[in-house]
């Protein structure tokens, strides 16, 4: 028997309106919120005992996102990811929020708007404790005495008028800038706050303002966020087939990744009223998934990929950021903390997809692109990391993958799965809504998204907060730099924190090989932000894997100990996480001596990965049909 349920109707049942899980009031956001190892087994059970009216495949940015709009509505939702919160493309971006001023160039005056609308959102109401200006300067090159004077003044009228719409855009349609004006520069100018340009490589400069964040940061509180509105949220489990009765998708088989080998509960079965995929460079896969029973593939998505160095702040001196064209991409130097990130490249990539490698070409490119405008040259020995990402980009007729859109597409492949590609980060949460959307419709429910109102975990109160920031230093007896660079990566959460350094004073003492970081911080990845692996919180909950020449090797044992203290790892599990780590630091340094993509890929597929499976070259899952019976 099937249920009917007309548009604007609630379906049986749901007498009371209401789909989701209500949080209890008496609960905090912040503690409905926690990830913690019990946390995921208490979702666990939910997975296999319930029935989801979303269950979302996927936790990257688009996943969580999609995550939490399903959930604002009032819907029971799920969601799983095979490896950890950002654990793909979204822990490996060029960590910014911003409009995208080639688009402009392209006139893809559309995409420009979105994005700059969705900044103005993240930086002034959703998430304004992790996402904040950035000054950039576009350097006007210099040209070759009077006879290019023409060719200057329209280089700089040129770049000028494009940055000028860039922020009559944002002012326009910017949902509440959050971003400064643009600026004119002389050479001299320039040359005051970036002294570290060459001064005939320069004929003046434009200073405009995007905004920054810390990407896995993001996800992470996107995904906490949901869990704070009953969403069941589980990482280390990987979809490993759909269900369909009939014609229709029903549900996904999903094995956990942490069960004991052999266990008979590793693999389960999870039933939802749809399914959505935001699965990114994965895309294909799940429509792979439908093959035997003839359907469209719905979308196809082609990798990109990006690679970005990072070097000591002390390698360049300058107050801003660089954007540089190069005859393939666009390559930024953005000021992160204590650190330059170097970036990016743009090139086709058919490898693995779980650990995209570096190789040494990668890694000259970037560094000849760099040193064309610098005083001072860069070398290889003044990297101290290096990070490679994959874009999914929807597939098309283009030649180079700088050309192929940055737009996203919904598609429904089969009835109960919803696709949902493409896209770049600063649009998360427009892809969420618009895959919601399509959810919603064919459940038959009408609310509206409400994630444009919805602040994130941390962003209640942060303004109030951070004015009071010397006041709360003071309450809880830490430097008010403490307090400072926690609230830049917490928000009000910060309170969270100070509590276990009352408790503990030795949580308040510095990471080993990382004094940048807090003891706290791992302690807290793991009792409260999901971290299940020491590659989780060394790379992604903190990003000590590329910000320190080490790559957190000096890191690695203190921070096992830490997390064993809250997981229950014994001598044997805290030496066998800090070998698994080595061995992805050792093959990533190897790979980014290759000279081509597919050694550096035979090299970095050398270490195992820590959750045990393969590495992700395809899918081995299938298609499940179940008899027909009523729902």
């Amino acid at each position: 028997m099937r249920i009917t349920v007309r548009p604007g109707r609630v379906p049986p049942e749901h007498p009371d309106g209401y789909r989701g899980r209500v949080r209890d009031p008496n609960v905090s956001r912040s503690e409905a919120g926690q990830l913690s190892v019990t946390r995921r087994g208490d979702d666990l059970r939910r997975l296999r005992a319930e029935r989801f009216d979303v269950l979302v495949i996927g936790g990257g940015v688009t996943g969580a996102g999609a995550a939490l709009d399903a959930a604002s509505r009032g819907l029971k939702v799920a969601l799983v990811e095979a490896r950890d919160y950002a654990a793909g493309t979204s822990s490996r971006s060029s960590k910014l929020i911003h409009g995208g001023l080639r688009y402009l160039e392209q006139l893809e005056f559309h995409l420009v708007h979105e994005a700059l609308t969705e900044r103005g959102l993240l930086a002034t109401r959703l998430a304004p404790h992790l996402v904040r200006p950035v000054p950039f300067l576009v350097p006007l090159p210099a040209g070759r005495g009077l006879r290019d004077l023409p060719g200057r003044f329209f280089r700089r009228s040129y770049y000028g008028a494009g940055v000028a719409t860039y922020d009559a855009f944002a002012g326009i349609f910017g949902g509440g800038r959050g971003m400064p004006l643009h600026r004119h520069l002389t050479r001299e100018g320039a040359r005051r706050i970036f002294p570290s340009l060459r001064a005939d490589a320069l004929a003046g400069a434009i200073r405009y303002y995007d905004g920054q964040v810390d990407d896995a940061r993001l996800v992470v509180t996107l995904a906490r966020t949901a869990a704070s509105l009953g969403a069941t949220v589980v990482t280390s489990a990987r979809a490993v087939g759909l269900i369909r009765q009939a014609r229709e998708v029903t549900g996904v088989r999903v094995r956990d990744l942490e069960a004991p080998a052999g266990s008979p509960d590793a693999e389960f079965e999870v039933r939802a009223r749809t399914v959505i995929a935001a699965t990114g460079v994965w895309s294909d896969d799940m429509s792979r998934m439908l093959n035997d029973v003839g359907l469209r593939r719905g979308v196809r998505v082609r990798a990109s990929k990006g690679v970005h160095l990072v070097v000591p702040r002390s390698a360049i001196t300058g107050e801003t950021g660089l954007i540089l064209r190069t005859a393939t991409s666009v390559l930024f130097v953005i000021p992160w903390g204590g650190h330059w990130i170097i970036g990016t490249t743009d090139t086709d990539w058919r490898l693995d997809r779980s650990h995209p490698a570096a190789t040494a070409k990668d890694i000259d490119y970037l560094l000849d692109h760099v040193n064309a405008v610098l005083d001072r040259p860069l070398t290889t020995a003044d990297i101290e990391g290096v990070y490679a990402g994959l874009r999914p980009l929807l597939a098309g007729e283009a030649d180079s993958t700088s050309k192929l859109s940055r737009e996203h597409a919904v598609v429904e492949p089969m009835l109960g799965l919803l696709l949902v590609a493409g896209g770049k980060y600063t649009t998360y949460r427009v892809m969420a809504s618009d895959v919601v959307d399509r959810a919603v419709h064919r459940l038959g429910w009408t609310r509206p998204s409400r994630t444009a109102d919805l602040p994130l975990l941390g962003a209640d109160g942060y303004a109030a907060t951070w004015r009071d920031r010397a006041d709360l230093a003071r309450r809880h007896g830490v430097p008010v730099g403490v307090v400072e660079h926690l609230l830049e990566r917490y928000g009000t959460l910060t309170r969270d924190l100070l509590a276990l350094i009352d408790a503990d004073p030795l949580q308040g003492s510095p990471l080993a090989g990382a004094p940048e970081y807090l003891a706290a911080e791992v302690t807290y990845a793991a009792r409260a932000e999901g971290a299940l692996h020491l590659e989780d919180v060394l790379t992604r909950r903190t990003r000590i894997s590329f910000e320190t020449s080490h790559r957190g090797l000096d890191s690695a044992e203190h921070a096992a100990e830490l997390m064993g203290a809250v997981l229950g790892w014994d001598a044997a599990a805290r030496a066998r996480e800090v070998a698994h780590y080595r061995a992805r630091v050792e093959a990533e340094r190897q790979s980014q001596l290759m000279a081509d993509d597919v050694a550096a890929d035979a090299a970095r597929l050398g270490a195992p990965d820590v959750r045990g499976f393969a590495a992700d070259r395809g899918v081995d899952g299938d298609v499940v049909e179940l008899p027909s019976s009523p729902r």
